[in-house]
């Protein structure tokens, strides 16, 4: 079982996942703060001043006490979604257009596609 384990382990896929998680996590707080100090600023100045992180609507309870829906903070996560997705999106388009296209290998036909060419060859020479 430990030998198993260890197969999948150095697996390339599973390094490669590791690589991507571990990036993603480094990645994290550089799209955060482009977000809320670049970005939403100026949708919040667009908007009249609405800053979205304070965005929130307030549900009454018999104690008196207001339960807190925060949904600006949701915004911005959708936003930071967004913009990680893009900037994945065009990192992996990069990528792509440095990598070698790949030469397709001519596929041998099948015998039916040879006997069809025989027939026609043959009809060709009458």
């Amino acid at each position: 079982m430990l030998s198993e384990f260890k197969e999948f382990a150095m697996r390339g896929n599973v390094i490669d996942l590791a690589v991507g998680v571990i990036i993603g996590a480094a990645f994290s707080p550089i799209v955060a703060t482009l977000v809320e100090n670049i970005i939403m600023p100026p949708i919040g100045y667009l908007l009249a001043g609405i800053d979205f992180s304070a965005l929130a609507i307030t549900l009454p309870t018999p104690t008196g006490d207001g339960v807190l829906i925060k949904y600006g903070l949701f915004l911005n996560a959708v936003l930071k979604f967004v913009i990680t997705a893009a900037a994945i999106f065009l990192l992996i388009r990069a990528i792509n257009k440095f990598q070698k296209p790949k030469v397709a290998e001519a596929a041998a036909p099948s015998p039916s596609e040879v006997y069809l060419r025989e027939i026609r060859d043959a009809l060709v020479k009458k």
